[in-house]
């Protein structure tokens, strides 16, 4: 637990009192998605979400994905297709596409489409980041949901 403010935003309280700075502060407005995490597994913007708001739950960022050194599926497949260049975006991209597939296995381009108009990226395109979800989604399909 952590003592914060009623005016404290969550995105500050996880980078700067909690020291979780990939949850990134982007637009402030809740536009462009970077500051993405999940709570109760649904995306949230932490630029426009009071931390007192979010007492007694549990927040996941990007630092929780990956267990044990070894990279969390989306973010190994994120790599292996190029879905990423300077980063930046990339872990509100990666929360809002497990949110997606932790509520639905089998994804369309549409659908994944769709879920990750809330974050945007100005380096990539989206080409590859929608390859990247939909591989994923597909293992998930065929080897289980251990895959998000």
């Amino acid at each position: 637990e952590v003592l914060v403010q009623p005016n404290e935003l969550l995105v500050d309280v996880l980078r700067d009192k909690i020291g979780l700075t990939g949850t990134k502060k982007g637009c402030g407005e809740g536009d462009c998605g970077a500051c993405t995490v999940l709570i109760k597994g649904k995306p949230i913007v932490s630029c426009l979400t009071l931390a007192v708001s979010c007492h007694k739950r549990h927040i996941e960022t990007i630092e929780g994905l990956a267990q044990n050194g070894k990279l969390h599926p989306l973010q190994q497949t994120f790599v292996e297709k190029g879905a990423i260049q300077c980063g930046f975006c990339t872990p509100g991209m990666i929360l809002s596409a497990k949110a997606l597939l932790t509520k639905r296995s089998k994804p369309t381009p549409e659908d994944i489409k769709h879920e990750m108009a809330g974050n945007l990226c100005r380096c990539t395109g989206y080409k590859k980041i929608i390859e990247a979800v939909n591989e994923v989604a597909l293992k998930i399909h065929e080897e289980g949901p251990e895959h998000v």
